[in-house]
This record gives structure tokens, sequence and C-alpha cells, in this order.
């Protein structure tokens, strides 16, 4: 239930960041495209590989990747490879690196 529960409300997230941001064009620019020369870009320009995904539903995929200096960008993937950047910032956190190194791991 809990597993049904949080997929239903990172589907809704989804869909709500990428309506958000196409309704407001002056705020910010939605950026598509073929996810490999997205990936490829986010490689070339800022480092950033990717450290995870998840699905959402069978429609698409949500990656976060990141770069050594802590840049982070979130990619929603669709079915037909099309690819678009939800959000992108600063200081990414490992907080499992974190946990781990606390605990002694």
């Amino acid at each position: 239930m809990a597993r049904i529960f949080s997929f239903r409300w990172i589907r809704i997230a989804a869909i709500g960041a990428v309506m958000a941001l196409a309704a407001s064009p002056v705020q910010a620019q939605l950026v598509c495209g073929a996810h490999s020369d997205l990936v490829a870009g986010l490689a070339r320009t800022f480092q950033e590989k990717q450290v995870g995904y998840g699905v959402v539903g069978q429609k698409a995929v949500i990656e976060i990747y990141v770069s050594a200096s802590g840049t982070w960008t979130m990619l929603i993937t669709g079915v037909k490879d099309q690819s678009c950047i939800l959000a992108t910032g600063d200081g990414w956190e490992n907080t499992l690196a974190v946990a781990a190194a606390a605990h002694g791991l």
C-alpha cells in the first residue's frame, strides 16, 4: 500500500512540475530533446553523471545527474525517448554516503 501511495505522489509531482514549467515561460524555460543528446550535454558541460532513477508508472523515468562539484539536474524521459530537464541546482548532498560515514561503514 505504501509503495502504491508513493508512486502516485511521485507521478502527481512530476506531472505538476511539467505543467507548472510549461505554464510559466517567463519564469522558467523547459529544455527538451533526445535523451542521448541531453545526457551528453550534461556530461560535457557540467561533468554530471547519473546517480539514480525512478519509474513513473509506465509513462516516464525520472533521472538525477550530479557532478563532483555538487551541481545536479533532474530529467524526465517519456516512452518515445524525449527528455526534458525538470530542475537544476547546486549543493547536492549524497545523504547515503553521509549516513554510511557517520556509522563507520
